[in-house]
């Protein structure tokens, strides 16, 4: 089989096609025949530790949707044919292995393509809104980088979940595609001034959570931004930012909550633990057709040199997906 592996160093990154052996699934295990694969813009992040000793070469490619070839010990709920979705290591590959754990039904309602975009993106959403973010309905949510795929997930998220969106973003062409999404507000600016047009529009309230795809550059500018008990979530620096100024003051009077959200150091066990309250909560609002996953552009399998190019040139709205066969 074909499948992309990559070399990354602190500076630099190089792809490469490799032929491979089909894997074998183990304990577990589904082997699944990979339709379509999603970008996410952390994998290709230089220095952040997710391939390993920096100069080794590993398999790329974090979720994607396919269907079961064949199924490995102990695997109940799943058989071959299948439509499955998933979390899954060496995703861009014309075969890779998903854990039962992480495994989901695929709607049928859902193009490969768009159903390979759900899943790390949408469980990340999901954490930061839900599980650590607690949003409720009538909540001011802002995002930070709305147009990334995170940031578009978390939009589409949060409007089901009943929340005022308010989104930042460098391009006024891209704040206003995401207005049939649901978007209340789009700012217009990468820099850190836009805690006084937070505050107007919410009335001097603030936002109550909020999502921080940038970096440092806008930290404690979404502290100025926030309500009294709000909650911000790091989920990215694409600034490359790592430090931040925190003001003691606002964090203690007003009872902020700063949390991170990353899978890095998490065990199997704990990035599945919540995909069955995913499966229950979220994917009913997809198969009903209240949410459809944003493609920014769908590439063939052999594209994906252009395809990180695009993601890391910050031209895309939504996700990118890598496409083994046909389009469905």
């Amino acid at each position: 089989m074909q499948s992309w592996w990559m070399q990354m160093t602190d500076t630099h990154s190089v792809l490469e096609m490799r032929d491979a052996p089909v894997p074998q699934s183990g304990k577990g295990q589904l082997l699944v025949r990979m339709r379509a694969a999603a970008l996410n813009r952390g994998e290709f992040v230089l220095g952040h530790g997710l391939h390993g000793k920096p100069g080794s070469w590993k398999a790329i490619g974090g979720e994607g949707a396919g269907e079961v070839a064949a199924v490995g010990e102990g695997v109940t709920g799943f058989k071959a044919g299948d439509r499955v979705m998933g979390r899954c290591a060496g995703a861009f590959s014309e075969y890779a292995l998903m854990e039962q754990a992480e495994a989901m039904a695929a709607p049928l309602s859902l193009s490969w393509e768009e159903a390979a975009s759900i899943p790390l993106t949408f469980l990340v959403a999901f954490d930061m809104l839900v599980l650590q973010g607690r949003i409720q309905a009538g909540e001011w949510l802002l995002i930070n980088g709305v147009s990334s795929g995170v940031g578009v997930a978390s939009l589409q998220l949060g409007k089901v979940l009943g929340a005022n969106v308010i989104g930042t973003s460098g391009s006024a062409q891209k704040l206003e595609m995401l207005k049939p999404l649901g978007l209340d507000l789009g700012l217009c600016t990468r820099a850190p001034d836009f805690a006084p047009a937070v505050m107007q529009a919410t009335g001097q309230h603030g936002a109550d959570l909020v999502i921080n795809t940038v970096g440092g550059t806008v930290f404690a500018e979404d502290v100025r931004a926030m309500a009294f008990e709000g909650r911000l979530a790091t989920v990215g620096y694409v600034d490359g930012v790592l430090h931040a100024d925190i003001d003691l003051e606002a964090l203690h009077a007003k009872r902020f909550t700063l949390f991170g959200v990353s899978n890095k150091l998490r065990s199997k066990e704990q990035k599945a633990a919540a995909v069955p309250r995913f499966v229950a909560e979220v994917l009913p609002h997809f198969a009903a057709g209240r949410i459809r996953p944003q493609l920014d552009q769908v590439v063939g399998f052999a594209q994906l040199g252009e395809a990180k190019a695009r993601m890391e040139a910050g031209g895309h709205v939504g996700k990118i997906v890598l496409q083994m066969g046909e389009k469905s």
